[in-house]
């Protein structure tokens, strides 16, 4: 499911004929190209071009300088000095569900915990029956009005997990309905197979259901897809976890995992032990394992919107990059403990609790996020990459992190198209 960029037609930029697109008087502001993570202080590194023209021909980068010519047949924006920058990158959303979890905020709202709220058959398990009652058909519409959504927020790359299914039936409904959304979006959808989400309270052994059956089910019809766990009191174990894992890695598949969002069950430890390619949540992470995380080639994900929504609590971004670490955010988009497909509140919320600042945020949700779901043309601005740019509001860069509220988006290209913003 990963890797290279599905092929950008030919020629045409817009419905009009354009044949190419110049964006002129920018404010050029990107990650230094290079393959792979930026990490630690070089994540704090931006190039910044003060006055620069991008020239995009055939959906990818043609030229970047200080004043091109506009040629034949070209639609020129006039950016005036706004900032442009890489598209957004979500590299961790569960944005294909069913059905609604209002109730439960409430419940949260009068007291009630998120474990709580789990334990009595809510939370997560309130989505897998409406995703179960849901046919695929519908999912992917419901998931192809979200992916529209997130265009107008300036991200054009999105992973999304199955994981509302916990069988091997409803698991494969999901990954087909997120194959099917993606198909008809501009943009690139990564899927992920998150089968150990919650445990399967209709089976009595939910766990080696889901090893032998699920998961070589989605292996047949889903080679190489990653495989993902929620490991935590309530859902899977650390145990539990490594069985899918050697089970998913002896069938080819990388791996990613959810741990230490309420508690430190040590899955960070297992995790590297297993060549997790990264770890997410890390609020509960002790010190001891973030210095781990950060010596190896994982990622880290930072997801702030679920410590807004749930508890403020939060991962020590900061601690991790000093250590010389990867660090990505994403919005972890979902019905129940992150309400919000937005990169840029990700990204202020990033700053302020994560301990990040604007330049490693803006690399967290570009360059880091493309390198985490393995697509390599993305994440900056550099002739050659793939056209997908965001056009800012602002002359400023750091008001992407520092203005919350609002969309700072005014125009964006994907692919080099114009597909979102009113110059379209």
């Amino acid at each position: 499911m990963n890797g290279p960029s599905p092929e950008i037609p030919p020629e045409v930029v817009d419905d009009v004929g354009h044949t190419s697109l110049l964006i002129r008087r920018a404010r050029v502001v990107s990650p230094r190209p290079r393959a792979g993570y930026l990490r630690g202080k070089d994540a704090a590194t931006l190039e910044v071009r003060e006055r620069g023209d991008i020239l995009v021909r055939r959906g990818r980068i043609a030229q970047v300088d200080s004043e091109i010519p506009p040629p034949p047949g070209a639609r020129v924006v006039e950016a005036e000095g706004r900032v442009v920058i890489p598209a957004f990158v979500d590299a961790h959303t569960h944005a294909c569900w069913a059905g609604s979890r209002l109730d439960e905020w409430d419940l949260r709202r009068a007291g009630a915990g998120y474990s709580e709220i789990l334990a009595s058959g809510g939370g997560i398990l309130s989505t897998v029956r409406s995703v179960r009652e849901c046919s695929e058909v519908a999912l992917a519409a419901s998931l192809r009005v979200r992916l529209g959504w997130l265009l107008q927020e300036g991200t054009t790359a999105v992973e999304v997990k199955s994981g509302y299914g916990l069988d091997a039936e409803n698991e494969l409904k999901m990954l087909r309905a997120i194959r099917r959304a993606g198909r008809d979006w501009p943009g690139q959808v990564v899927p992920t197979a998150c089968l150990g989400h919650a445990l399967d309270p209709d089976h009595p052994d939910p766990v080696t259901m889901v090893i032998s059956e699920a998961l070589p089910a989605v292996h047949e019809e889903f080679p190489g897809v990653a495989i993902d766990a929620y490991c935590e009191k309530g859902a899977w174990s650390v145990e539990d976890c490594v069985r899918l894992f050697q089970a998913a890695r002896e069938l080819g598949h990388p791996i990613r995992i959810h741990a230490d969002q309420f508690n430190s069950l040590g899955m960070v430890e297992e995790a590297l032990r297993l060549g997790a390619h990264s770890i997410d949540h890390l609020e509960a992470s002790p010190p001891a394992d973030l210095k781990r995380l950060a010596a190896s080639p994982a990622a880290g994900v930072l997801l702030p919107v679920s410590g807004f929504h749930l508890d403020d609590r939060y991962a020590d971004g900061r601690a991790l990059l000093d250590a010389g670490g990867a660090v990505v955010v994403a919005t972890n988009w979902n019905p129940g403990s992150a309400p919000s497909p937005s990169i840029p509140l990700a990204m202020g919320l990033a700053v302020r609790k994560n301990g990040l600042t604007p330049a490693e945020a803006l690399t967290a949700v570009t360059n880091n996020a493309s390198t985490l779901l393995g697509i390599d043309d993305m994440g900056c601005i550099a002739p050659g990459r793939r056209a997908d740019l965001v056009l800012l509001r602002w002359r400023d860069e750091r008001e992407l992190a520092h203005t919350v509220g609002g969309s700072p988006v005014l125009l964006v290209v994907c692919g080099g198209r114009l597909v979102a913003g009113p110059a379209r």
